[in-house]
Parts: C-alpha cells; structure tokens; sequence
C-alpha cells in the first residue's frame, strides 16, 4: 500500500527522463516515441507534478479533477517557462525548455514526495491503475454530479486531441525559398563593391528551403552573360546551406554581377535572382 502512494511520482520520473532520453539521443530523436514522451511533457506532467506538490492528500481533489488540472496547468506553466527563458542568455530554444521542464517537474515532484511522507497513510492521495475507483465514484455521486463528470471527461479528451492534432499537423505557411549573399563577415553588410582589376572579392550565397518537401536547385552565377558558376544543390524541407564563394573581374568599369536561382525541373525561367554591382578601377 504504502509503495502505491507514490507509485504516480516514480512514473512521472521515469517519463520525464525516457523524454530527455529520446529527445537528446540522435538514433531516438526521430522515432514517433520521441513525439509522444514529448506532448505528454509539454501537456500533462508538468501539470500533475505541480497538482501533487500543491494538494498530498486524496480528499483535496479526486481523480477527474486532477487529471483536469493537470492538463490546464500544463498548458499555463510551459508557456510561463518559455516567457522566463526568454529573458535569460539560453532563449527560448528545445534544449532549455526541455531542462526547464525537466527540472520544473522534478523539484514538484521532490516537493510531492515531503507533503505525502508528512501527511497520515490512510490521508495520502494514490493512484490506482484500475477501473475500480473509477466507477465506485460514478456510483457514490448524485445524476447531476456524473452528467457533469462525464461533459468534463469529454473536454478534456476533445481539448487534449485537438492540442495534440496542432502540434502534430501544423499549418502550412507560405512555400518560399530563401536567397541571400553575405559580404566578408558573414553579414548582409560589407559587399565587395569597390575593387580594382584582378582584385578577389568573397560573398556568401545563401538557399534555405521553405518549401515544405525536398527540392531540387541550380544555382549559376553570372557576369556579362559568361557563366562564372554552376552548381546543382538538393535541400530537404528546411534545410539550409550557404556557398562561399570568390570572384575575380579583370576588365575596369562598372560590372553586375548576377546570382540566379533555378527550381527544377523549371530551367528555363529563374525561380530567385540577386545582383551585385562592382566599381572596378
């Protein structure tokens, strides 16, 4: 009996470690576990945790109205995290919401596990993992109490499948494709604008690939319609890749200088286009 009082707590431990396991670990991070152990953290034991911590004994709350308010506070705490977060030098980024969330719930736990030792067994909130508990409190409750039970059921499993169908199936944005140049120090800055004939000048070229599945691109550099550049690339959805690259114009005058971007199989008509104007002396 005793080791069932806090057999919650030990579960809620073990979840949110296999969480960090799968989400850390490369060979894991890409399984559909990965997912779940995730929305479970995000949307419930953050939640339970505080609920444990704040109420040890069973006749503060029953199991529907736990359960209720663990997922609401769940939904209130990890965006307070992430507001505090961004107010630190981590930002709001998967590694410190994720330690946030992990550290968060197990201090609740710790909490938890005090109040329950310090509260009288026969007092002590446990979890039974059968139906038992479940019905012997639908039958001690008068028709109007378990109408309202069961609605309360039912908008937490509509809230909790519709939370987790948004996370699962965002919404599609705009399909686009990023297409930048760099100057010298990595910024959109500090061009080679000005150079004298056979002088190298460097730039950064920039693709990143918002267009929600794999594409193929050409990427040609041009000058004076000689082709000084021509480079076949394959991004994922979001993936990005930037290509140094240097140039040298020997003639003095005025010349432009064009980055052009194709999306296949399109090769006639150019999906993105840059251009870099030199002063050459």
């Amino acid at each position: 009996m005793a080791k069932r009082q806090y057999s919650d707590l030990l579960l809620i431990i073990i979840l949110t470690i296999l969480t960090v396991v799968f989400i850390k670990t490369p060979g894991l991070r890409k399984t559909f576990i990965r997912s779940i152990l995730g929305l479970i953290l995000i949307l419930f034991i953050p939640g339970y945790s505080l609920i444990a911590a704040l109420f040890p004994k069973k006749m503060d709350l029953d199991g529907i109205e736990r359960a209720a308010l663990s997922f609401g506070l769940s939904v209130a705490v990890t965006p307070l995290i992430g507001l505090a977060l961004n107010y630190t030098p981590w930002g709001i980024r998967l590694t410190p919401i994720l330690m946030s969330l992990s550290a968060f719930t197990i201090i609740m736990v710790f909490i938890a596990l005090i109040r329950r030792w310090r509260t009288d067994e026969e007092n002590r909130f446990s979890v039974s993992f059968s139906l038992k508990p479940v019905r012997e409190h639908f039958r001690g409750e008068s028709k109007t109490s378990k109408i309202l039970s069961i609605i309360l059921i039912i908008s937490i499993i509509m809230a909790v499948s519709a939370t987790v169908y948004v996370i699962v199936k965002p919404h599609q944005g705009e399909k686009f494709t990023e297409f930048y140049i760099l100057g010298e120090n990595g910024k959109a800055s500090d061009y080679p604008t000005n150079m004298t004939a056979g002088e190298t000048g460097n730039v950064t070229i920039g693709i990143v690939n918002h267009e929600y599945k794999t594409v193929d691109y050409t990427l040609v550099v041009e000058s004076n319609n000689t082709t000084m550049m021509q480079k076949n690339i394959t991004l994922d959805s979001g993936a990005k890749v930037e290509i140094p690259y240097n140039f040298t114009v020997a003639s003095a005058g005025k010349q432009e200088i064009k980055f052009i971007l194709y999306k296949l199989p399109d090769e006639e008509t150019f999906y993105r286009d840059l251009h870099l104007w030199v002063n050459i002396e």
